[in-house]
C-alpha cells in the first residue's frame, strides 16, 4: 500500500535515514507508476541529478547533483513536539505497557486487568511532564506543534528547549509551539533549514521572556532575523554561526537588550560591516571567527582616542581570519571597554618567529586587555610588555621626530599611526633614554645573556655577585643555580629585583615557570635573594 503524501509535502523537510533534505517536488515521473518526491538533500553526495530526468526538469537544485526522486514510504516527515518529548523520556503509552503500567498484567498463564488504570497511568505521564524543566529533543524527527494548546497543557513548566537538527521547515512552527512555553528562556533551533518571514509581520508574544537564541545553521539571513527581532524584547544571547550571512544593516529599534553575538563561520563582506552593529548600547561578547575579515577600522576616533562604536563590548574573538597588519590590533585600543581578545590563526601572527615577542606586542598595543587567547595577562607581564614596546621603537620614535623635551616632542604622523599607544607610554615610564633604546637586534647568544648582580639583604657578609644568565631562563632554573651558590634550599628562595634605570622600585620574581625576560630585567639589573 502506498503511504500516504502529507497535503503540504511541498517544502517540507524530510529525512531518509541518516540524510535530510527538503521536498521540492510531488507527483508522477514519465514513464514510472505511482507518485514520486523530488527531494534536494542537504548533502549533495545523497542526490544523483539537478531535478531533471530524461530531459523534463522536475525542479531545481543549487547543486548540480543535490536531487533525487524517492517513493513517499521513503521519507520520514516527523511528528509532533509532544510526541518527541515523550519517546525521548520514556514517557509514551507504549513504554507504559513494556513497563508494566497498562490495563492488563500477567502473572504464569493468567492475564489480570486492572480497571481504571490507563487514566492513572495517563495522569502519572502529564504530572511527570510537568515537572520537566530542561527538554532536548534533537535529531527526533520533530516537524509540527501537534494539537492545539495540547504543549501548554502538558509541559507548562518548560524553560529550556534544544529543537536542534530536527524536520522544523518553518519559523511559524517555532512561533507555535513557543508560544506554548510561557517562561520559555532558551530556545535551539540549530540545523533546521527553514523558511523566515521575508516582510514584516504581525510580532507574536510566543518570545516575550527568551533571552538565548540558537539559529546556527538555519540558512537565515541578516534582514530576516532584524525582521524576527522585533519579536525578541528582552534576548541577551544569539548565536548565527554558518548562516552564509555576507551583508549586515542598521538595527533600527531591535536587539537593544543583546549581549553577546555569535556571527561564526559567516563570510563577510568586508570589515565595514561591523561599523553596522556598532551601536548596539549593551552588546558585551562580539564572535567573529572565521567570517574573512582582513581589517578592523574605528574612522570616527583618531590617534590615542576612544571610538564610540561598541560602547560595552568586552570581549571580542577575531581568530581564524584574514587580518595581516598591525593597524587592525592599533585599531582595537580604541574599544572603550576591551577587556579579552582571541586573534589566534590570522597572518598577522605569522609576522612574528617569537610568539612571546608576539604577545608582548599586542599586550603594548591594547592599554585596557586582561585576556590574551584565553590567557590571564599579569601586571608584571603588562609591565614588562610596555617597558620593552617603549626601548624597542624608541630610534624609531627619535627618527620620527620624538625628543626627551616636550616642547621639541613632535613625532611624526607615520609613528603615531604605527604606534599610536607610544606617546601614552612615554608620559606612564618616563621618555627612553638613549641607553635604553635596544632597538632589535639579531637573536645571539651574546644578546641574550644578561649580566646581573646578585644580593643577598639578609646576609650583608654575603658580597654581591655578578653573573651571567640567559634571558630565557626561567626562575625555577635560577633558584637552583643560587642554591649552588649560597646553599640555600631553592624551593624556599624569594627572589626580586630592581632596575638600574627605576630606582627604588622592586619587582617581585613570583612565577617559577617564567623565564627572566618576562619580567624585562636588563643587564645591570640587581637580582635580590631572600628566604
Amino acid at each position: 500500500m502506498a503511504a500516504e503524501v502529507p497535503p503540504d509535502a511541498l517544502g517540507r523537510r524530510v529525512s531518509c535515514g541518516t540524510d535530510y533534505g527538503t521536498v521540492r517536488y510531488v507527483g508522477s515521473v514519465a514513464r514510472t507508476a505511482g507518485i514520486w518526491l523530488g527531494v534536494e538533500w542537504d548533502d549533495p553526495q545523497r542526490g544523483k541529478h539537478d531535478g531533471s530526468y530524461e530531459g523534463t526538469q522536475y525542479f531545481k537544485c543549487r547543486h548540480p547533483k543535490g536531487g533525487s526522486f524517492i517513493r513517499p514510504n521513503k521519507a520520514n516527515f516527523g511528528v509532533d513536539f509532544l510526541t518527541a518529548v515523550k519517546d525521548r523520556y520514556g514517557l509514551n503509552e507504549k513504554q507504559d505497557v513494556q513497563c508494566g503500567t497498562g490495563s492488563t498484567l500477567v502473572f504464569g498463564t493468567k492475564t489480570v486487568e486492572f480497571v481504571g488504570m490507563d487514566s492513572v497511568a495517563e495522569q502519572q505521564r502529564q504530572v511527570q511532564l510537568n515537572k520537566l524543566v530542561d527538554i532536548s529533543v534533537r535529531e527526533c524527527a520533530v516537524s509540527h506543534a501537534g494539537q492545539e494548546e495540547e504543549i501548554s497543557r502538558t509541559c507548562a513548566n518548560m524553560r529550556h528547549i534544544n529543537l536542534s537538527k530536527n524536520l522544523i521547515s518553518s519559523w511559524d512552527t517555532v512561533i507555535v509551539i513557543a508560544s506554548q512555553v510561557q517562561n520559555l528562556e532558551t530556545l535551539n533551533v540549530s540545523e533546521n533549514k527553514m523558511r523566515f518571514p521575508s516582510t514584516s509581520t504581525f510580532t507574536s508574544n510566543a518570545f516575550s521572556n527568551l533571552k538565548i537564541l540558537a539559529l546556527n545553521q538555519t540558512e537565515i539571513t541578516w534582514t530576516e532575523v532584524l525582521l524576527c527581532a522585533q519579536g525578541w524584547p528582552v534576548l541577551e544571547e544569539l548565536y548565527l554561526s554558518s548562516n552564509n550571512i555576507t551583508v549586515l544593516e542598521r538595527p533600527d529599534n531591535v536587539l537593544l537588550t543583546l549581549k553577546l553575538l555569535d556571527l561564526s563561520d559567516n563570510q563577510l563582506l568586508d570589515g565595514n560591516q561591523l561599523h553596522l552593529i556598532a551601536q548596539l548600547p549593551r552588546l558585551e561578547q562580539l564572535i567573529l571567527r572565521n567570517t574573512g575579515i582582513s581589517s578592523i577600522h574605528f574612522p570616527d576616533a583618531g590617534f590615542g582616542c576612544k571610538t564610540k562604536m561598541f560602547p560595552s563590548l568586552k570581549r571580542l574573538a577575531i581568530n581564524d581570519n584574514k587580518i595581516s597588519q598591525w593597524s587592525s590590533i592599533n585599531e582595537l585600543d580604541k574599544l572603550p571597554s576591551l577587556r579579552a581578545l582571541q586573534c589566534n590563526n590570522n597572518p598577522l601572527m605569522d609576522t612574528e618567529k617569537n610568539s612571546e615577542t608576539l604577545k608582548q606586542l599586542i599586550i603594548a598595543k591594547i592599554s585596557q586587555l586582561e585576556i590574551l587567547n584565553n590567557c590571564e595577562i599579569l601586571p608584571a607581564e603588562r609591565r614588562g610588555a610596555e617597558l620593552d614596546y617603549r626601548k624597542i621603537f624608541g630610534k624609531d620614535w627619535l627618527e620620527a621626530g620624538g625628543h626627551w623635551n616636550p616642547e621639541k616632542n613632535k613625532p611624526s604622523e607615520e609613528f603615531l599611526a604605527a604606534h599610536p599607544r607610544y606617546p601614552a607610554l612615554c608620559l606612564k615610564y618616563g621618555a627612553p633614554e638613549e641607553g635604553e633604546l635596544k632597538g632589535r637586534q639579531p637573536l645571539t647568544l651574546k644578546n641574550q645573556l644578561l649580566t646581573l648582580t646578585i644580593k643577598c639583604p639578609e646576609k650583608p657578609e654575603q658580597k654581591p655577585v655578578e653573573k651571567k644568565l640567559p634571558e630565557s631562563m626561567t626562575i625555577q632554573k635560577v633558584k637552583g643555580l643560587l642554591y649552588r651558590l649560597f646553599k640555600i634550599p631553592g624551593s624556599e628562595l624569594k627572589l626580586s629585583y630592581e632596575s638600574s634605570k627605576l630606582e627604588g622600585k622592586e619587582v617581585e620574581l613570583d612565577n617559577d615557570l617564567k623565564p627572566l625576560q618576562f619580567y624585562s630585567i636588563e643587564s645591570g639589573d640587581c637580582v635580590l635573594v631572600r628566604w
